[in-house]
């Protein structure tokens, strides 16, 4: 190559030494990527001893999958920091575009992960359930979104609940897609997207007692000091313990009485107990978010359904109320009208 007298080639000695068709080169070409030297006085291209390294550094970064303006980008940026070909530092604009090209491939691989699992539940499913789980599946975006799971929540969560309690509430609340699921997991995020999708929450149903009594800078701290209590609970679920009073029960009466500004008595907590037993809950809502969190095999984590669950039949045993109140978890579990469980 560059073997004429003016030290050019032309553009098939530049695309055999490239490794690339003569179309390739005339397409970056006619783009800008790689301009010509001159024009012989036939009007061929003919390029200069730097459109080989140039080409090769095209080439590369087209492998990558980096579409024309962002190559078009870091050979500008390289031109003009003076780095002669492809061996120098990468750029702002190299690292910016091979940032975006991950997270592009990540989400393409989340995709294909979640239709490969969505195409075994379908294969695997007895072939009466078939039709309506392809409906169900269906249904669900890919990559899957959380975005109906999160305008459920915000027309439940309590109006004018303060932005950062109810994203914090909304980080526990709303389960992230397994990025390499099992069948049975999108089968439960299908069914939970499902079931979001279903009426608007706060329309006909009932609020749970503590939204109306907290207000909203009330619900704020009762959120908090629910989270903290759920997650005390949360230890002695994994343990296998039965519900029993100590730190996790006295966290959660006490995230009710900061919310209602009230002292903690026996009484108070009588009549919480009541109140809890009767209030709407959400508990499928809460057995799907289980089922997306577990991969086959694993034990579940707890939720904040079970962790309630486990805090109200503490503070049922600890105030004697009657079993008949609901407030054990395999009562409650019988429950189905919809409702957050606090």
């Amino acid at each position: 190559m560059f073997t004429s007298k003016d030290g050019l080639c032309g553009i098939g000695e530049l695309a055999e030494g490239a490794g690339v068709t003569v179309k390739t080169v005339r397409f970056y070409s006619d783009r800008g990527l790689l301009p010509e030297a001159s024009r012989s006085t036939g009007g061929h291209r003919r390029y200069g001893p730097e459109a080989l390294d140039r080409l090769r550094l095209i080439r590369s970064l087209r492998a990558l999958g980096l579409g024309v303006p962002e190559v078009r980008r870091i050979l500008d940026e390289r031109h003009a920091d003076g780095a002669p070909g492809a061996g120098s530092g990468a750029g702002g604009a190299l690292e910016a575009a091979v940032a975006g090209r991950l997270r592009e491939v990540g989400s393409e691989l989340k995709a294909l992960r979640w239709r490969e699992a969505a195409l075994r539940l379908v294969q695997e499913s007895p072939p009466g359930e078939q039709t309506d789980r392809l409906r169900l599946i269906g249904t669900v975006s890919v990559p899957p979104s959380t975005a109906p799971l999160v305008r459920f929540w915000r027309g439940w969560l309590p109006a004018r609940m303060p932005a950062g309690a109810a994203r914090a509430f909304l980080d526990v609340a709303v389960p992230q897609p397994p990025a390499d699921p099992a069948p049975a997991q999108v089968l439960a995020f299908a069914r939970l997207n499902a079931l979001a999708l279903g009426p608007c929450p706060g329309t006909g149903r009932t609020q749970p007692e503590a939204h109306r009594a907290a207000g909203a800078r009330g619900a704020a701290v009762l959120y908090t000091g629910l989270a903290e209590a759920y997650e005390l609970a949360g230890v002695h679920l994994r343990r296998g313990r039965a519900p029993h009073a100590g730190e996790a029960l006295d966290g959660f009466v006490a995230a009710y009485t900061n919310a209602y500004e009230v002292r903690d008595t026996s009484g108070f907590r009588r009549r919480l107990a009541g109140q809890l037993a009767a209030d709407p809950r959400l508990d499928r809502y809460w057995e799907l978010v289980a089922e997306v969190h577990t991969a086959p095999g694993e034990r579940p984590e707890p939720t904040p359904g079970t962790a309630h669950d486990w805090l109200l039949a503490a503070l049922a045993a600890q105030t004697g109320a009657a079993p008949d109140q609901g407030t054990s978890p395999r009562q409650s579990k019988r429950r189905t009208s919809p409702g957050l469980g606090v």
